[in-house]
């Protein structure tokens, strides 16, 4: 394996699983796959090489991560390491009266119509 400082890129999956975004290796090329990851704002495939300087979007499980490159690693490290190895650049979560604000399906009323979804959708911003 190459020395750590003499890394000029990276691929984009084992990155952002090594800066601890994704808990597993697999989540994150699932991630990629499924167009969840962005690189300088274009979709990224799991092999997209990953430069010091490019910006990073992922949407995780814990929400959306907007993050900049600062130092490249090839292996995963505990996460005070990872911390160095970016600058984070994330949207503040919304305020809880927000997120206590969406509206509620009642339980038992089934699926919803084709019309109902287009209204959540356009609600959720999608």
């Amino acid at each position: 394996m190459a020395d750590p400082t003499s890394l000029t890129s990276v691929r984009v999956d084992v990155w952002v699983w090594s800066v601890r975004l994704f808990a597993s290796r697999s989540a994150a090329s699932a991630a990629c796959k499924g167009g969840h990851v962005h690189v300088n704002g274009k979709r990224a495939k799991p092999s997209q090489p990953v430069r010091v300087g490019d910006a990073v979007t992922a949407t995780t499980p814990g929400g959306e991560r907007v993050v900049v490159v600062t130092r490249l690693l090839s292996k995963r490290v505990g996460a005070s390491v990872a911390v160095t190895c970016y600058e984070d650049r994330s949207p503040a979560p919304p305020p809880r009266e927000e997120r206590l604000a969406m509206p509620r399906r009642e339980r038992g009323s089934g699926r919803p119509t084709k019309r109902e979804r287009r209204q959540l959708d356009q609600f959720r911003g999608r």
